[in-house]
């Protein structure tokens, strides 16, 4: 088991939920914590705890991002017009690597940053190997045409558990994708349940 996936697994079983959908996750047999004690820890959350879980949920989603860049993406969502968990959800849904992943270009979000940093992917023509890099609507982001043939870009077309989300035109036949709109929290196609309002709690109080 290679270390991302190994930690993959372990945000699952930490979260008690199997965050991506992805039929391998070991919540799907267990749904109880890791640990010796994993099954005798169901007691109820506090507000604080249910506001960290939220946070750590939604870090973990986007390829457990670290906690710098994940306030600073925050920071960024309170400064702009408009209601902040809305916000802080279209600004991760723009980070290229999450583009990559929506598009099915990959299989994972984990594989989807290593993909951009490994410069497979173009955006506007140019190579891009930032997966934080922010793309704007209309941006058209492509796989180059060295690595359309890559197993892991293959298997990721073929997979039938996740659909492309409509704010992407995606095209498969050429792996282009077009950024059409930043999504709202309603627009993403989560399989369970986020709650950027508990991570706006968490963060306004501490």
């Amino acid at each position: 088991m290679t270390k991302r996936t190994s930690a993959k697994h372990k945000i699952d079983r930490r979260m008690g939920e199997n965050i991506w959908g992805r039929p391998k996750s070991p919540v799907n047999r267990r749904e109880y914590g890791p640990g010796q004690h994993g099954q005798r820890r169901k007691g109820k959350l506090s507000d604080f705890g249910l506001q960290l879980r939220a946070k750590q949920k939604l870090k973990g989603y986007y390829g457990d991002l670290t906690e710098k860049q994940f306030r600073r993406i925050y920071a960024e969502a309170v400064r702009v017009n408009g209601d902040t968990g809305e916000n802080l959800i279209g600004l991760l849904e723009r980070r290229l690597d999450a583009v990559v992943y929506r598009a099915k270009f990959v299989p994972t979000v984990f594989a989807a940053r290593q993909f951009v940093n490994h410069g497979h992917v173009k955006v506007n023509g140019k190579r891009v190997n930032i997966p934080s890099y922010r793309v704007k609507e209309g941006d058209v982001i492509e796989v180059r045409d060295k690595s359309k043939q890559l197993a892991v870009v293959l298997e990721a077309v073929g997979l039938a558990e996740r659909d492309v989300p409509d704010y992407l035109e995606v095209d498969h036949s050429k792996m282009t994708a077009t950024f059409v709109r930043t999504p709202s929290l309603g627009d993403v196609p989560y399989p369970v349940m986020m709650e950027p309002n508990l991570v706006v709690e968490f963060y306004a109080k501490n």
